[in-house]
């Protein structure tokens, strides 16, 4: 049965990443594989300061935005083929030259629209050069378009899919040959054939897209590290490795601010219950961790979620009326409308609190639009602590030396809401 892989930027960022990627795919024979590419390294980064070059009119700036991104793709490939760069390298001017005329053509289209016919070409440029080394390599390769592929609305920067489309095209697939394909995260395309893209972690979706209509049996993320952890082990001293977890609790741990699979690119995977392993590509031999139909292990070891920059907002009526449900409905409905996401939400008699990321380019508009028909208390410079599966002892410990400023808890997760100059730059989970 057909395997899909995806990797993301860090693991083709340069020459030495994409051989250390040729010899990864080596070592995975089996047929039909399908391996989804993200741009490399900080190109889309770069290609977004490359859009805002050419919508402020400032050519030089520009110019030289895109000379750089030229220069650094084309140095992959002569530090990759050497004397045999030819070829690839005229498929990468012809994509860098491509980009160039589309700035043109859409400069005075709608910034979602020109984002997007921008941006693909990260994906398309890592992907060309990707599936080149491959083949000079001795692995029968062949590149394919996910514009043609993934079929999606026209909603830019977070398009919808449309799944029977999509189907339909993917399925016409013939991987029967042994071929190796090669594709892009994170793009798709109208059916008018305008380029989309799929919105936050869109790369692994694309993969979650693809292993759906293929009917996969698996689906390999392949990371810098070894799998999935119990808190960010970049900010908590004895956080553990978990090996395998249910759909569910991979969800709910997104939910809270893990840094884990996000919940759409789950989703398409769980109705065909294929099951997904984060992996190493860094160390093969590390077991990596796996997100499946399997919940025996959900829970064993208790889950720390720290988000932090935090805001809170104590909403109330003018008039000290109820905030019943028509209140509510109305401040949740701003609250989606400025796109913010609310990581706790406590309702009292006459107030609704919300704990919300301090985007600052969304968040003041909402607290404007919020105090013109409401009183607004807020704090800022706040963490979100959330514990899954904590005991009364854990959270004390937790707590211990920090004012509570909010707090819910159900039987399986607790969340408490910090200062977050009480909070050490590193935690550590009581045995």
């Amino acid at each position: 049965m057909t395997q899909v892989f995806k990797f993301g930027g860090a693991s083709v960022r340069d020459a030495e990443a994409i051989r250390h990627l040729g010899h990864l795919l080596a070592r995975f024979p089996e047929r039909p594989l399908v391996v989804v590419v993200s741009a490399m390294g900080k190109t889309t980064n770069a290609l977004e300061a490359l859009l805002a070059a050419a919508r402020s009119n400032a050519p030089a700036d520009y110019r030289d935005r895109l000379e750089a991104l030229r220069r650094d793709h084309l140095a992959t490939v002569e530090a990759l083929f050497g004397e045999r760069a030819e070829p690839v390298a005229r498929r990468v001017e012809a994509l860098i030259n491509e980009l160039d005329r589309r700035h043109r053509a859409h400069a005075e289209r709608e910034r979602p629209f020109h984002y997007d016919q921008t941006v693909c070409f990260g994906e398309l440029l890592s992907t060309t050069i990707v599936a080149a080394w491959l083949e000079d390599t001795g692995l029968a390769s062949e590149w394919c378009d996910a514009r043609e592929l993934i079929v999606t609305d026209g909603d830019h920067q977070a398009a919808s899919v449309d799944w029977a489309a999509t189907a339909e095209r993917v399925r016409s697939l013939d991987l029967a040959d042994g071929r190796l394909r090669v594709t892009q995260g994170f793009i798709g395309a109208t059916p008018e054939g305008n380029s989309t893209t799929l919105g936050r972690e869109g790369s692994d979706y694309s993969a979650a897209i693809l292993a759906h209509c293929l009917g996969a049996e698996a689906v390999t993320i392949w990371k810098d590290v070894p799998g999935l952890f119990n808190a960010d082990p970049r900010r908590v001293d004895n956080a553990v490795q978990l090996e395998t977890i249910s759909y569910h609790e991979a969800i709910a741990l997104a939910w809270h601010g893990a840094t884990v699979i996000h919940p759409k690119t789950l989703a398409p995977l769980q109705q065909r219950a294929i099951p997904l392993t984060v992996r190493s590509f860094q160390d093969l031999e590390a077991p990596g961790s796996t997100i499946g139909e399997d919940a025996r292990h959900d829970g064993e070891v208790p889950a720390l979620m720290l988000c932090e920059e935090q805001t809170l907002l104590e909403i109330r009526p003018r008039d000290f009326a109820f905030m019943d449900e028509a209140c509510q409905h109305d401040i949740l409905g701003r609250l989606v409308a400025a796109g913010l996401h609310a990581g706790l939400i406590d309702a009292g008699a006459t107030r609704l609190s919300l704990c919300l990321d301090s985007h600052p380019a969304r968040l003041e508009p909402l607290v404007a639009s919020l105090a013109d028909d409401y009183a607004v208390t807020r704090r800022d410079g706040l963490t979100l602590v959330n514990v899954r599966h904590g005991d009364d002892a854990l959270l004390r410990a937790l707590g211990e030396g920090r004012d509570c400023l909010a707090e819910r808890r159900n039987t399986d997760t607790a969340q408490r809401l910090f200062p977050a100059s009480q909070c050490p730059a590193t935690w550590h989970l009581p045995d």
